[in-house]
């Protein structure tokens, strides 16, 4: 596997200086159809931070705020539960009949990075779970909510060939190889309730206020690792590896409200905000400093241990968020007009007060801008006809700051395709929805640029539950 440095000389010492522990990417790996990732900016915080949204809301930039849907789950704002398609039957408070939900997603990347001002590249593929989530309608106006989906992944590997100085004379001394590694990210197992604290019919609309709450247990491991082996002619010297191996989690909260203000019969604007504050995950942690040699058979094998120490208690503080909007909608009729849906977000974290076993770390508070919308023509008998189109785009400093400001800048595209209804269960209803994403993460004035795509496949399935049968 033939190596080339990718970083010059003046930007290695550029990297250490701001911490970079990394200097030279391998750009002649080889890639399979579904690999592990390979992002340096993932060494930084609790990695990189993966989606955070459904499918149909990806594909509109992220705006998630005042997003509401009877046939998917918008599992950022819990105050949207309280909208999932539940009724009473008639002279009794008993649940009738709800729509449950159930909605999954995947994800497929391709991330590309390059050094400014230099041809050279480095590419990695690969194929992820986004998301699974259900969703329940208890009563009418309340809903409950839970799942699973990734919050952050670590992910990278990179190698450095070097010559080593004498710190006193600056003569050169020995060769030396290192391997930096990275592995890990979280998770987040939640569940949640939205209810609506009034609601009213105005323009032959519900006029409602709704608010939401999730709880659930975030968890997660960092493992970072540097391997080292000096290189003389005359003398052997063993390799080294220096170790830090941390698991961590808590129990995790966040909030939100809806204000649903119909306009007329056909428009109604949709105002939401949600966000969680600053929360501390507790961790445990494994420190290893240890000469060893490698076996082609067993891998790495221990020879010496400099330093072993084990569960080292601590914490890791994450910090308070919040993100607001509102949404603009126009309701379809059928065979007569089409609809459309336009939104808006604003998001910011406060990344200056995370805190890592009570170190500081190279992330800086940032703020997100997320526009999106959604067209919905004419619905007819013509299948393209009830096709949902979305699309959007988003701008935001990235949390990462190594050095300058790391840009961030995303283009988004999607589709909500509705099956055809199963004549032995007509109330059963599937969409598969699309989206594809196009992020630029970085520019000349960065030490590294990413190029991002990802295609995301999602599967909306939901039915009718609690239905009481008849028998004559």
């Amino acid at each position: 596997m033939q190596l080339v440095k990718l970083i010059t000389p003046k930007k290695i010492k550029a990297l250490h200086r701001f911490g970079w522990t990394f200097l030279v990417l391998n750009s002649c790996f080889v890639i399979p159809a579904i690999s592990q990732d390979n992002s340096p900016y993932s060494r930084y915080g609790i990695g990189d931070l993966v989606p955070a949204t459904n499918i149909v809301n990806r594909s509109m930039a992220g705006i998630s705020a005042g997003y509401t849907d009877q046939l998917s789950i918008n599992f950022n704002n819990p105050a949207s539960f309280s909208s999932f398609q539940a009724m009473r039957e008639k002279n009794s408070k008993k649940l009738g009949s709800g729509r449950t939900i159930l909605d999954i997603g995947l994800n497929f990347e391709n991330r590309t990075l390059r050094e400014p001002n230099n041809t050279l590249k480095f590419t990695a593929s690969n194929a992820l779970f986004s998301y699974v989530q259900v969703g329940v309608p208890l009563k009418k106006d309340w809903g409950l909510s839970f799942g699973i989906r990734p919050v952050s992944r670590i992910s990278y590997k990179i190698y450095s060939a070097q010559r080593l100085k004498d710190p006193i004379t600056q003569l050169p001394i020995d060769s030396a190889s290192t391997l930096y590694s990275g592995d890990g990210g979280s998770y987040l197992f939640s569940g949640g309730t939205g209810f609506s604290l009034f609601n009213k019919m105005k323009h032959k609309q519900e006029e409602k206020l709704s608010v939401g709450f999730n709880f659930g247990y975030l968890f997660g491991k960092k493992d970072y690792s540097t391997r080292r082996a000096l290189i003389n002619d005359t003398v052997t010297y063993y390799m080294a590896n220096y170790e830090t191996r941390t698991n961590f989690g808590n129990l995790w909260f966040n909030a939100g409200f809806q204000y649903k203000l119909p306009l007329n019969e056909k428009m109604q604007l949709t105002i939401g905000a949600f966000g969680n504050w600053a929360q501390k995950l507790n961790g445990k942690q494994d420190r290893v400093r240890e000469t060893f040699v490698y076996n082609d058979n067993t891998g790495n094998v221990r020879l010496d241990s400099v330093s072993d120490v084990r569960d080292v208690k601590g914490t890791i503080e994450m910090p308070a968020s919040y993100t607001v909007g509102l949404i603009l909608q126009k309701f379809a009729v059928v065979n007569k007009e089409g609809g459309f849906m336009l939104g808006v977000d604003f998001a910011q974290q406060k990344w200056d007060n995370y805190r890592f076993y009570g170190q500081s770390d190279s992330v800086k508070s940032n703020w997100e801008l997320r526009v999106g919308a959604q067209i919905n023509p004419i619905p007819k008998r013509n299948y393209f006809s009830n096709i949902a189109y979305r699309f959007g785009f988003f701008t935001g400093p990235d949390y990462v700051k190594v050095g300058n400001k790391l840009s961030q800048l995303g283009l988004s595209f999607g589709l909500g395709l509705p099956m055809a209804v199963n004549r032995q269960a007509p109330n059963q209803a599937t969409f598969i929805n699309l989206g594809f994403e196009i992020i630029k993460r970085g520019n000349n004035d960065n030490l590294l640029k990413e190029n991002l795509f990802r295609f995301s496949l999602g599967f909306s399935l939901s039915d009718i539950w609690f239905i009481k049968r008849k028998y004559e």
